[in-house]
């Protein structure tokens, strides 16, 4: 009896022992917004860039994956991942168009990086309250989830806009009240992009949501596994390569 108690825990010991057989190297399709998010991930002459970028390539560098990006409308992204049209999808969260993912087996992976998304106003408006703000700007495609009690209400009219510039102009010239974005992102591109550094200002006593993004994927759950043990290897990579884009600026 007792030999065969400790046969089996010898067992147990090899089968601990033994690696996990990482996935094979491959040719995965990521998903991908098909906007300019910089600096924290984004569409640019045909390349996937920013952070987000930076990172899943240095992963695919070191797995020996091939990474083709499909830039997708934002609004048809999550339908791609769902139904295979992409094997891995940037950025993502669970907290993103929760009732098309009910039922869903969506694999995601550890925080990537962090963000906060907030109200952009004019830096002398950084002060006022949810009562002022009357029309709130937006990306099309995006959902402003920290305002939705108030626009299911009537009191804040939403306003798409096709892009980020046109969105931060806006603001710029008072046509709508605030732009609810990226903090870092919004800042970037009023200093780069506006050429207004300074011009714009986050509104901590707007609604916001401080949140992570992620990789998913619904047919290749075990990259995402394998994405996650990199991330743990690879934190001082990660965190220089977050640091030099500037992808986490106001929220650290």
């Amino acid at each position: 009896m007792k030999s065969g108690w400790l046969l089996s825990l010898w067992a147990l010991a090899v089968v601990m022992m033994i690696p996990a057989v990482a996935p094979a190297a491959r040719e995965l399709t990521v998903g991908v917004e098909d906007i300019d998010y910089s600096p924290a991930y984004g569409v640019r002459g045909g390349r996937f860039v920013g952070a987000g970028g930076q990172i899943l390539d240095a992963f695919a560098a070191a797995k020996g994956h091939r990474l083709v990006y499909r830039p997708l409308p934002v609004k048809r992204l999550l339908a791609e991942l769902i139904h295979g049209g992409v094997d891995l999808k940037f950025p993502d969260s669970p907290d993103w168009q929760a009732s098309l993912r009910r039922g869903q087996s969506i694999a995601y992976s550890k925080p990537v990086f962090a963000y906060i998304d907030g109200t952009v106003v004019l830096r002398d408006n950084a002060g006022m309250g949810v009562d002022a703000v009357r029309r709130l700007g937006t990306v099309a495609g995006f959902t402003p989830f920290a305002w939705g009690e108030r626009i299911r209400a009537g009191k804040v009219e939403l306003i798409e806009n096709p892009g980020f510039e046109q969105l931060l102009r806006q603001v710029q010239t008072g046509r709508i009240d605030g732009a609810y974005v990226n903090i870092a992102v919004a800042l970037h591109w009023a200093d780069q992009v506006l050429d207004s550094p300074g011009l714009l200002a986050f509104a901590p006593a707007l609604p916001h949501i401080a949140e992570s993004y992620r990789l998913s994927s619904v047919s290749a759950p075990e990259i995402i596994a394998e994405f996650d043990d990199w991330l743990s290897r690879n934190g001082k990579l990660v965190a220089d390569i977050i640091a030099r884009a500037g992808a986490e600026r106001g929220v650290r």
